[in-house]
């Protein structure tokens, strides 16, 4: 079976309206499953948690399906998975509570290649105990960040070291099992933003050797809100603020309020949608090897499209690629020589070509490449962009390059 794009497409509402979309990065239009899922879960009987009544037992049908969704994804245990209204607001949370841990004179890792989600949070929690915080760099002129860069700052003292999966500005994808060999020699914890790579390579928490790692379903098809993967025991020596009458067991002790019981049933249906992608039959294997299967199949079309937007961008004059590193995903960073990244996609947008420009929040890595705070044009590809959206983009960028 190969990849079938058309019948992917055919599954998104929102592309009939003819907008070529190259913004997946910032989040990914959403397939009709995933909307009827939604929309399921808000029409059947729904109340808090239990194993009585209808709505009851719904609700907690749909907690555990997404847990299980999720981990099938991440290969992590479902009593693992904790769901939060973002990414940040977890990474947020956590870095609140391990930093109780944390003495003056302790240290903490993060690399300049993070979107400040994996940044800020960890530098402020450092602030307010007293520990110190290092920076790993990465090479501007490759766009990699070798592990060595990070083993250089850790010491006895380092306690947690923070790392993107895949960068959400120029893609590059650091060897995080290999961080993580580093990081755990010296005693200390491994937390990932695994925001950007969950979107285009199957995760496997065990082999990353990640101690945390955090996504958001709505960068792979899903609906806005942000998911942490750890394993139970580790969660279970951590004690977060909490209501004094909620559960304390692990994960719900982290989930503050009543669930979004809709948006769990979404995210499971965004799962599902994913793993219907592969070769593999849905009757033949589990949803982890379909979604491996996918994932591939996924991986090998964006890698294609990703290539040929990369030769065409060669022909044009005065276009530089910041997406250079050897591991990334189908992300690329452009600046233009004389012109502002913000022209061209104004330009593109009125031709229908949704790529923009910023920095996107990947602030550190910015000011490392050289381009400050304005950053540069980001083209981001997903599993349902075809060759007719590469073809509209690049002629769109041969027009504003005159």
């Amino acid at each position: 079976m190969s990849y079938d794009v058309s019948a992917v497409r055919a599954q998104f509402p929102a592309l009939s309206s003819g907008t070529a979309h190259f913004d997946g990065p910032g989040g990914t239009q959403t397939p009709a499953s995933v909307v009827a899922a939604i929309g399921e879960a808000m029409s059947r009987p729904l109340s808090n948690r239990g194993s009585t009544l209808p709505g009851e037992v719904n609700a907690d049908g749909i907690v555990r399906e997404f847990r299980q969704a999720m981990a099938d994804l991440l290969g992590a245990d479902p009593g693992g998975i904790v769901f939060g209204r973002s990414a940040t607001q977890l990474t947020y949370d956590f870095s609140r509570t391990l930093a109780r841990t944390w003495e003056p004179g302790d240290e903490v890792v993060v690399s300049r290649l993070d979107h400040d989600a994996n940044i800020r949070p960890w530098v402020q929690a450092a602030e307010r105990v007293g520990a110190v915080v290092r920076w790993a760099d990465f090479d501007p002129a490759t766009g990699e960040l070798p592990p060595e860069a990070v083993g250089a700052q850790l010491t006895g003292r380092t306690r947690l070291v923070a790392v993107t999966g895949a960068s959400n500005l120029i893609g590059t994808r650091p060897d995080i099992p290999a961080v993580a060999r580093l990081a755990h020699a010296a005693g200390a914890l491994l937390y990932v933003d695994g925001v950007h790579l969950t979107a285009h390579a199957a995760v496997d928490l065990e082999r990353l050797g990640a101690d945390f790692l955090v996504c958001s379903p709505y960068k792979f098809f899903g609906p806005h809100h942000g998911v942490l993967a750890a394993r139970p025991e580790l969660l279970g020596t951590l004690r977060p603020d909490k209501l004094a009458p909620s559960t304390d067991a692990v994960p719900e002790r982290f989930e503050l309020g009543t669930l979004p019981y809709e948006l769990m049933a979404g995210t499971r249906a965004a799962v599902d949608f994913i793993a219907e992608l592969g070769t593999v039959a849905a009757g033949l294997a589990g949803r982890r090897e379909r979604l491996l299967s996918a994932y591939a199949a996924i991986g090998s079309h964006e890698t294609a499209l990703r290539e040929s937007i990369e030769k065409g961008v060669r022909d044009l004059r005065g276009v530089t690629v910041r997406s250079r590193a050897a591991e990334r995903t189908p992300t690329l960073l452009l600046t233009f020589e004389g012109r502002d990244a913000t022209e061209a996609y104004r330009a593109l947008a009125r031709s229908g070509v949704h790529a923009p420009a910023g920095s996107f929040y990947a602030l550190e890595a910015s000011r490392h490449l050289g381009l400050g705070e304005s950053g540069g044009l980001r083209v981001g590809l997903s599993a349902y962009n075809d060759a007719d959206d590469m073809e509209r983009l690049l002629a769109g960028l041969a027009d504003f390059l005159g």
